[in-house]
Protein backbone atom coordinates (compact mmCIF):
# COMPACT_ATOMS: atom_id res chain seq x y z
CA UNK A 1 0.00 0.00 0.00
CA UNK A 2 1.88 3.30 -0.85
CA UNK A 3 1.26 6.61 1.47
CA UNK A 4 -1.04 8.33 0.09
CA UNK A 5 -3.43 5.16 0.16
CA UNK A 6 -2.65 4.81 3.63
CA UNK A 7 -2.89 8.54 4.96
CA UNK A 8 -6.49 8.36 2.40
CA UNK A 9 -7.46 5.34 4.39
CA UNK A 10 -6.85 6.97 7.55
CA UNK A 11 -7.85 10.28 6.74
CA UNK A 12 -11.42 11.85 8.46
CA UNK A 13 -13.76 14.37 6.94
CA UNK A 14 -13.65 17.24 8.87
CA UNK A 15 -17.08 20.32 9.39
CA UNK A 16 -16.57 20.73 5.45
CA UNK A 17 -16.56 17.08 4.59
CA UNK A 18 -13.09 17.45 3.07
CA UNK A 19 -10.61 14.50 3.83
CA UNK A 20 -8.32 15.44 6.66
CA UNK A 21 -5.33 13.48 7.19
CA UNK A 22 -5.01 11.80 11.14
CA UNK A 23 -1.87 13.75 12.65
CA UNK A 24 -0.98 9.88 14.65
CA UNK A 25 -1.23 8.40 11.09
CA UNK A 26 1.09 10.99 9.62
CA UNK A 27 3.44 10.44 12.77
CA UNK A 28 3.27 6.70 13.05
CA UNK A 29 3.82 6.69 9.02
CA UNK A 30 6.19 9.07 8.06
CA UNK A 31 8.36 9.90 12.06
CA UNK A 32 11.18 7.38 10.64
CA UNK A 33 11.92 8.66 7.51
CA UNK A 34 11.80 12.42 9.24
CA UNK A 35 14.27 11.27 11.60
CA UNK A 36 16.87 9.35 8.93
CA UNK A 37 17.00 12.66 7.23
CA UNK A 38 17.30 14.66 10.80
CA UNK A 39 20.23 12.44 11.50
CA UNK A 40 22.56 12.92 8.41
CA UNK A 41 20.89 17.17 8.51
CA UNK A 42 22.58 16.85 11.93
CA UNK A 43 25.02 14.63 12.44
CA UNK A 44 24.06 13.58 16.02
CA UNK A 45 21.25 10.95 17.30
CA UNK A 46 20.27 13.60 20.37
CA UNK A 47 20.54 16.77 18.20
CA UNK A 48 17.98 14.54 14.77
CA UNK A 49 15.77 13.47 17.91
CA UNK A 50 15.28 16.80 18.41
CA UNK A 51 14.86 17.85 15.66
CA UNK A 52 12.15 15.93 14.81
CA UNK A 53 10.55 16.75 17.64
CA UNK A 54 10.55 20.17 17.16
CA UNK A 55 9.33 19.72 13.42
CA UNK A 56 6.73 17.80 14.20
CA UNK A 57 5.52 20.05 17.08
CA UNK A 58 5.45 22.95 14.41
CA UNK A 59 3.36 20.75 12.11
CA UNK A 60 0.99 19.41 15.03
CA UNK A 61 -0.13 23.24 16.00
CA UNK A 62 -0.72 23.94 12.33
CA UNK A 63 -1.85 20.49 11.23
CA UNK A 64 -5.31 21.54 10.03
CA UNK A 65 -3.44 24.02 7.45
CA UNK A 66 -1.26 21.18 6.36
CA UNK A 67 -3.45 18.52 6.46
CA UNK A 68 -5.37 20.79 3.74
CA UNK A 69 -2.10 20.63 1.56
CA UNK A 70 -1.90 18.50 -1.54
CA UNK A 71 1.44 17.23 -0.11
CA UNK A 72 1.49 17.77 3.62
CA UNK A 73 4.85 15.21 3.44
CA UNK A 74 6.84 18.07 1.71
CA UNK A 75 5.18 21.26 4.11
CA UNK A 76 6.43 19.39 7.15
CA UNK A 77 10.20 18.09 5.23
CA UNK A 78 10.12 21.85 4.71
CA UNK A 79 9.90 22.66 8.24
CA UNK A 80 12.72 20.07 9.22
CA UNK A 81 14.74 21.76 6.55
CA UNK A 82 14.36 25.27 7.93
CA UNK A 83 14.95 24.11 11.63
CA UNK A 84 18.21 22.20 10.58
CA UNK A 85 19.28 25.88 8.87
CA UNK A 86 18.86 27.51 11.65
CA UNK A 87 20.42 25.40 13.70
CA UNK A 88 23.02 25.36 11.88
CA UNK A 89 23.58 28.91 11.74
CA UNK A 90 23.28 29.68 15.34
CA UNK A 91 25.78 26.56 15.97
CA UNK A 92 28.39 26.79 13.63
CA UNK A 93 30.72 24.55 14.39
CA UNK A 94 33.32 22.02 12.76
CA UNK A 95 33.31 18.73 13.29
CA UNK A 96 37.09 17.50 13.97
CA UNK A 97 37.67 15.53 10.89
CA UNK A 98 39.45 11.64 11.60
CA UNK A 99 40.56 10.01 8.17
CA UNK A 100 40.76 6.92 8.22
CA UNK A 101 43.38 6.55 5.14
CA UNK A 102 39.76 5.51 2.79
CA UNK A 103 39.64 1.85 3.66
CA UNK A 104 36.81 0.19 2.42
CA UNK A 105 35.25 -2.23 5.41
CA UNK A 106 35.39 -6.13 4.78
CA UNK A 107 31.90 -7.59 3.72
CA UNK A 108 31.20 -9.51 7.55
CA UNK A 109 32.61 -6.45 9.26
CA UNK A 110 29.64 -4.75 10.64
CA UNK A 111 31.91 -2.26 13.21
CA UNK A 112 33.76 -1.52 9.70
CA UNK A 113 30.52 -0.72 7.99
CA UNK A 114 29.45 1.50 10.87
CA UNK A 115 32.77 3.54 10.73
CA UNK A 116 31.97 4.33 7.01
CA UNK A 117 28.59 5.88 7.96
CA UNK A 118 29.82 7.33 10.59
CA UNK A 119 32.98 8.72 8.02
CA UNK A 120 29.66 9.56 5.72
CA UNK A 121 27.94 11.43 7.95
CA UNK A 122 30.87 13.46 8.95
CA UNK A 123 31.49 14.38 5.29
CA UNK A 124 28.10 15.49 4.99
CA UNK A 125 28.26 18.04 7.60
CA UNK A 126 31.54 19.44 6.33
CA UNK A 127 29.41 20.27 3.40
CA UNK A 128 27.75 23.72 3.41
CA UNK A 129 23.82 23.79 4.51
CA UNK A 130 22.31 24.17 1.08
CA UNK A 131 24.38 21.49 -0.53
CA UNK A 132 24.29 19.30 1.95
CA UNK A 133 20.41 19.53 2.41
CA UNK A 134 19.87 18.90 -1.37
CA UNK A 135 22.33 15.66 -1.14
CA UNK A 136 20.06 14.57 1.35
CA UNK A 137 16.91 15.14 -0.27
CA UNK A 138 17.83 13.02 -3.93
CA UNK A 139 19.87 10.42 -1.95
CA UNK A 140 18.42 9.79 1.86
CA UNK A 141 14.60 10.49 0.41
CA UNK A 142 14.63 9.96 -2.98
CA UNK A 143 13.07 13.16 -4.18
CA UNK A 144 13.30 14.40 -7.70
CA UNK A 145 15.19 17.88 -8.68
CA UNK A 146 11.58 19.51 -9.14
CA UNK A 147 10.80 18.00 -5.85
CA UNK A 148 13.43 19.24 -4.42
CA UNK A 149 13.22 22.74 -5.77
CA UNK A 150 9.58 22.89 -4.92
CA UNK A 151 10.41 22.06 -1.03
CA UNK A 152 13.21 24.22 -1.21
CA UNK A 153 11.67 26.77 -2.89
CA UNK A 154 14.50 27.39 -5.56
CA UNK A 155 15.32 26.56 -9.02
CA UNK A 156 15.79 22.46 -10.66
CA UNK A 157 18.65 24.29 -11.66
CA UNK A 158 19.58 25.34 -8.64
CA UNK A 159 19.32 21.72 -7.25
CA UNK A 160 21.90 20.55 -9.71
CA UNK A 161 24.19 23.12 -9.49
CA UNK A 162 24.22 22.59 -5.38
CA UNK A 163 24.44 18.71 -6.26
CA UNK A 164 26.86 18.07 -8.20
CA UNK A 165 29.98 19.97 -6.23
CA UNK A 166 28.16 18.66 -3.27
CA UNK A 167 28.53 14.66 -4.49
CA UNK A 168 32.49 15.32 -5.75
CA UNK A 169 33.30 16.84 -2.65
CA UNK A 170 32.10 13.35 -1.31
CA UNK A 171 33.88 11.36 -3.97
CA UNK A 172 36.84 13.07 -3.17
CA UNK A 173 36.59 12.15 0.38
CA UNK A 174 36.01 8.68 -0.03
CA UNK A 175 37.99 7.44 -3.67
CA UNK A 176 37.52 4.14 -2.58
CA UNK A 177 34.08 3.58 -2.88
CA UNK A 178 33.91 6.47 -5.77
CA UNK A 179 33.72 3.62 -8.30
CA UNK A 180 30.73 2.34 -9.74
CA UNK A 181 27.95 0.56 -8.10
CA UNK A 182 28.32 -3.19 -8.24
CA UNK A 183 24.32 -3.85 -10.17
CA UNK A 184 25.49 -1.05 -12.95
CA UNK A 185 27.93 -2.38 -15.73
CA UNK A 186 31.01 -0.78 -15.74
CA UNK A 187 30.81 -1.47 -19.90
CA UNK A 188 28.17 -0.39 -22.06
CA UNK A 189 25.22 -2.84 -22.67
CA UNK A 190 23.07 -3.75 -26.12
Amino acid sequence: MDLATEWTLRAGLDEAGSAQIDFPGFVATRSAALFRGALILTGNREAAEDLVQETLERACRKWRTIAAKDAPDAYVRRIMVNLANDRWRRFRRMVPHQDSGGERAAPGDEYGRIDSRDQLVRALQRLPMRMRTVVVLRYFHDLSDAEIAADLRISPSTVRSQLSPGIDKLRSQFPALSGPSPRQPTEGTR
